[in-house]
């Protein structure tokens, strides 16, 4: 049997970085209506590290330790951590189920379009991809400006007067952004090491601070405190809305593991190793950050002492005052500043990958531009500048109100948390015929998982509009809604302009019966090292041919034509 193996070449010249050759892949993503532009060198584990990355349990749950501290403490903080990680991991399981039919870079948006009929594929896609692209973006920002906020409260270990004002900390949230892209241009070729290596560094932070905070700490709660105690009344809410408030904390830190989906395109096999990524990430963030927040309950300090740090990040204070010392202090969040690094960068290579799909399809202004691979690094260049530079101007909101982290961390969770539930609702809607060979099955559980997932999103997007604690001052209001409403309105007035017009969503490939072999216009050929060793013979218009096994039949099918 004659074994056929060939890559697709992109446009241009350029020597791309070393990747695995997958012509199964090449070939799926041109029955999708797309182009293999990207190498395929970030492995299963890159992906999960990524994942992991931006997710960044430690440092998500340090960052957002007010809110809980304020609605309900120890209950809300593990009790709330553990129903959104089981939450999480149904909704992941959900998406890698529709992944494993669809790997592409496109992600949601691009599953929304296929899962839909034609008639409403591109308003689906539309307003899938925009949540989705508004999601990345503001998901990065709220990392790197907490991040920004949290590098400054290493100060105010030794100089408890100091107080940042607006202009340092939007500069310094700039300076972090500024270095999350250079890594992101310059390094791309150690991507995949980067997210192996926050695994290992985020493994071995979470337990240097176990020990380091149980083995120093002069007072340590009880049990009964940290596994039963509830105060709610700082919040100003009834004492039972405020559990569910509070589990912004939980629900922004677990947002992160759809982004990944747009990776699909530099994984060899993503069918197989994106989904098990998604769902092996968030599994291991829930351990992790269980395994993190018993021992910050056990040696909590005073609630009152922590909640009045200047700049709204407790979590230096609270180690400076176990260790007893500024230095300790700094020690332990020298880890956490560790874990923004590899958060920042790969929030932000996500969200430029995400970018450069939507460009792909023309739903962004000035897409021809936003949509470009640069040769010299082989990466979307343009996509990672705009998700930068938006990101970067966002962050001036703070000059408007000292809650702006609270409004970034609503809008990212209520935006990727929406258009994770789009496609599961669609999928729900046409029933599930789309990913009933899906090689990531959920079976017979399925509708249950998938429904009872769309209800919790949409309490979500109500639960994040919410400020964490009243009376509401125009300062201390939680813009999520005004920034989201903002985006809606680019939305909605660019599908006016052109998008009714122009945007058709993502290419619709025609369905392929077993065994039929249909041509892909205005693809290039590349020989792999099989053609070049006589393994091919004959070269030119590339075929691809349809599997008769099952699996490979749901991989490429497109419920569009039901």
């Amino acid at each position: 049997m004659v074994k056929r193996s060939l890559s697709l070449a992109g446009s241009g010249g350029g020597r791309r970085r070393e990747s695995i050759t997958d012509p199964s892949a090449d070939a799926a993503l041109a029955k999708m209506g797309y182009q293999s532009e990207l190498p395929r060198n970030l492995s299963m584990l890159s992906v999960l590290g990524m994942s992991f990355a931006i997710m960044a349990v430690p440092f998500g749950l340090s960052t957002t330790m007010s809110i809980t501290l304020t609605d309900g403490q120890s209950v809300t903080i593990l009790y709330g951590w553990i129903l959104v990680s089981l939450i999480s991991l149904c909704i992941a399981a959900s998406l890698a189920e529709i992944c494993a039919v669809y790997p592409t870079a496109g992600g949601v948006y691009y599953w929304s379009a296929m899962l839909s009929t034609r008639e409403w594929a591109p308003i689906a896609s539309w307003v899938t991809g925009w949540l989705t692209l508004v999601g990345n973006w503001t998901v990065t920002l709220s990392i790197n400006f907490s991040g920004a906020q949290l590098i400054l409260s290493a100060i105010t270990l030794w100089d408890v007067n100091f107080v940042p004002n607006q202009w340092q900390t939007v500069l310094a949230f700039w300076a972090v952004m500024l270095i999350c892209m250079s890594v992101n241009i310059f390094g791309a070729k150690y991507l995949d090491l980067i997210n192996k290596i926050c695994i290992y560094w985020t493994a071995s932070s979470v337990i240097i601070i176990l020990i380091t905070l149980l083995t120093m700490a002069d007072t340590k709660r009880d049990a009964d405190f940290v596994f039963t105690h509830y105060d709610a009344s700082r919040s100003g809410w009834p004492s039972g809305w405020a559990f569910f408030v509070g589990l912004l904390q939980a629900a922004y830190t677990l947002t992160g593991y759809g982004m990944v989906a747009s990776m699909c395109e530099e994984v060899a096999y993503p069918e197989r190793e994106v989904p098990k990524a998604i769902v092996l990430s968030v599994l291991a963030a829930g351990i992790t950050g269980v395994v993190y927040l018993i021992p910050i309950l056990f040696v909590l300090p005073d609630v009152e002492f922590l909640l009045g740090v200047a700049n709204g990040q407790p979590i230096g204070l609270l180690f400076k005052t176990v260790t007893g010392s500024a230095a300790g202090g700094f020690g332990l969040l020298f880890l956490i500043l560790g874990i923004l690094f590899f958060a920042g960068v790969g929030a932000l290579t996500a969200a430029s990958r995400c970018t450069y799909a939507f460009a792909r399809d023309g739903a962004i202004p000035g897409s021809r531009f936003w949509m470009k691979v640069d040769k010299r690094f082989d990466i979307p260049l343009m996509a990672l500048v705009l998700s930068t530079t938006v990101d970067c101007l966002l962050g001036l909101i703070f000059f408007g109100s000292s809650a702006a982290f609270t409004s970034f961390t609503g809008v990212a969770t209520i935006c990727l948390s929406t258009s994770y539930g789009m496609p599961i609702l669609i999928s729900v809607l046409r029933g599930r015929k789309a990913v009933k060979n899906s090689t990531f099955s959920l079976g017979r559980f399925g509708y249950a998982i998938n429904i009872a997932m769309v209800v919790w999103i949409g309490l979500a997007v109500v639960l994040f509009c919410m400020p964490v604690s009243l009376p509401v001052t125009s300062a201390t209001m939680n813009y999520a809604s005004v920034v989201f409403a903002g985006f809606a309105s680019i939305s909605v007035a660019w599908y006016f302009i052109r998008g009714r017009k122009t945007f058709t969503g993502p290419p619709v490939p025609q369905d392929v019966a077993p065994g039929e072999q249909v041509p892909v216009a205005g693809l290039a050929v590349e020989e792999s090292r099989q053609d070049r060793m006589g393994d091919v013979e004959g070269k030119g218009e590339k075929l691809i041919t349809r599997s008769s096994r099952e699996s490979e039949r749901s991989r490429v099918r497109s419920p569009y034509n039901s």
